[in-house]
């Protein structure tokens, strides 16, 4: 089983080179290949998710090369289930992009597989030189998408997009480029096993390159003060883009997981837990930011925006405290936030779509076609997105605030959480009257370019989107269960090391305990 685990970078590197080469002209065939890949990722990805479960770390060597030297793939609990949260999304965007977004430019599909590509190889790579060339390949393909269909302000948003991380990745290089000097190795499990090894006269490169990485992944994150490029790029995406790039500040936050519990966590000497200082007020300002921006926004698409930043906060603050129940915890609300922004991108394009010269500007307008049913997915997403009950969002921040209880920063954790919820309430409330109640008072008419017929395909790609949270409330249980066990897999940091150095590896047990545990 261990072999297919390069199956999700390999099927979408091949079906997008085919559909370059092959079937560029022919769109019926393009849909087809890409159906092709979203099945097969999905079924693989959900059988890696179950071999990690019975296995645990399993390494993939590329060639036979023996490690560190070669290129690994690493499939673990957690990289099993960000493939597998990337191959839904991958399928619900191609059956909502499939109507017709796909027509509005030559290689939607094409850029959709390398982009599925390089999310799933960030992922699954078990070295810093890889992730990077897997961080390139799903940015480069990011940018064709967002530029997809073209258009004055997505252009401008999108050059913002493009040389923000053009920085980040010359970041990116210079501080694996300090690592490198002072450890020798760039593989995930080998400077685990250096880290603590390095005199005292290296730390201050090695630390120097640790913070800059951090950095890099920050940006990817869209964590304050490097989350200015988010608002504009999403709102400003075709709604399936950004539907998708909802997974994207996931990368960032699981490279942060990745690299500072493995290499830079308990077991790294005078650099353990290395960012947890700095990743709790970023984490804090992030969500208190992400917030108000939903209550200021003019737009709909701006107001999801920034709803993301502010999930992104949340998130963050679970991994910051650096304990197995609050970075379990995050991830079952990482989870969910991805469905629900990328419900609400969805749900905000069938709005724009049918207010015509109104677009998404929150002002009341002539009622739209379809005003109930499309209030109906609006307001469920905006309670996903509000974490209110019943949905799991509202699980996933009662279990944040309950793996604070023992931090020192308990109380800023719980004031800026409930608070910020309340502003996320007061902008979706706000946003949820102006489009579709005083709306319905006002009469004229609306001119718009779509048909007129009933968006069976839209809409059913929206509601499998709220469908999914549903049914990560309806199995919290077994859900929370597979989290928990992953969150204790990336503590023990043994067998992820055993499982790419060897069996008889010797591994220092973790000596320290994360500062903002108790």
């Amino acid at each position: 089983m261990g072999n297919w685990m390069i199956v999700p970078v390999v099927l979408p590197l091949i079906v997008g080179a085919l559909t370059v080469l092959a079937v560029r002209h022919d769109l019926i065939l393009q849909r087809v290949f890409s159906a092709f890949t979203v099945v097969g990722l999905l079924a693989v990805s959900i059988a890696l998710v179950f071999h990690a479960a019975h296995t645990g770390p399993e390494m993939y060597a590329l060639g036979n090369w023996p490690t560190p030297f070669g290129i690994v793939l690493v499939l673990d609990r957690l990289s099993a289930m960000m493939v597998l949260l990337t191959s839904i999304l991958a399928a619900i965007v191609w059956f909502y992009a499939s109507r017709e977004w796909d027509k509005r430019g030559k290689h939607f599909h094409a850029l959709f597989q390398f982009q599925l590509m390089g999310i799933n190889g960030a992922f699954l790579t078990g070295d810093f030189f890889n992730l990077f060339v897997f961080f390139e390949v799903l940015l480069i393909a990011s940018y064709g998408l967002m530029l997809h269909g073209a258009g004055g302000e997505r252009l401008k948003a999108g050059m913002q997009y493009i040389i923000v991380n053009l920085t980040g990745s010359s970041l990116f290089l210079i501080g694996v480029g300090l690592i490198y000097s002072v450890t020798g190795t760039l593989n995930m499990a080998d400077l685990a096993l250096k880290v603590p090894l390095v005199p005292d006269s290296d730390l201050a490169l090695l630390k120097a390159g640790a913070l800059i990485l951090f950095l890099v992944f920050c940006i990817k994150a869209a964590m304050v003060p490097m989350h200015f490029w988010l608002p504009g790029t999403y709102a400003n995406a075709p709604a399936p883009v950004a539907a998708l790039f909802a997974i994207m500040t996931k990368v960032g936050a699981y490279s942060i997981l990745r690299l500072y519990s493995l290499a830079f966590g308990g077991s790294a000497g005078d650099l353990s837990w290395l960012v947890a200082p700095y990743l709790l007020p970023a984490a804090i300002v992030t969500l208190v930011v992400g917030m108000v921006g939903v209550v200021a926004a003019r737009y709909v698409t701006q107001m999801v925006a920034f709803a993301v930043v502010g999930s992104m906060g949340t998130l963050m603050i679970s991994i910051s405290l650096f304990t197995p129940a609050s970075v379990a915890a995050g991830l079952y609300y990482m989870l969910h936030s991805t469905f629900a922004g990328a419900a609400l991108f969805l749900i905000a394009d069938l709005i724009i779509s049918r207010r015509g010269q109104f677009g998404g500007s929150l002002h009341a307008a002539p009622e739209i076609r379809q005003s109930g049913l499309i209030a109906a997915l609006f307001f469920m997403g905006a309670i996903a997105m509000a974490s209110l009950p019943p949905l799991s969002g509202f699980l996933g921040k009662l279990q944040i605030l309950s793996a604070s209880q023992n931090s020192p920063h308990m109380i800023w954790i719980w004031a800026v959480i409930l608070g910020t919820s309340f502003l996320n309430i007061i902008g979706f409330g706000r946003a949820g009257s102006v489009l579709f109640w005083k709306s319905s008072a006002i009469e004229g008419d609306i001119q718009t370019a779509s048909d007129q017929t009933f968006p069976h395909q839209t809409i059913i790609a929206a509601g499998m989107m709220l469908a999914m949270l549903v049914a990560l409330t309806v199995f919290a249980g077994p859900v929370t269960g597979y989290l928990h066990d992953t969150s204790a897999e990336l503590f023990d940091t043994s067998g992820y090391i055993r499982a790419v150095m060897g069996a008889d590896t010797p591994v220092a047990e973790v000596t320290t305990v994360a500062p903002f545990a108790q």
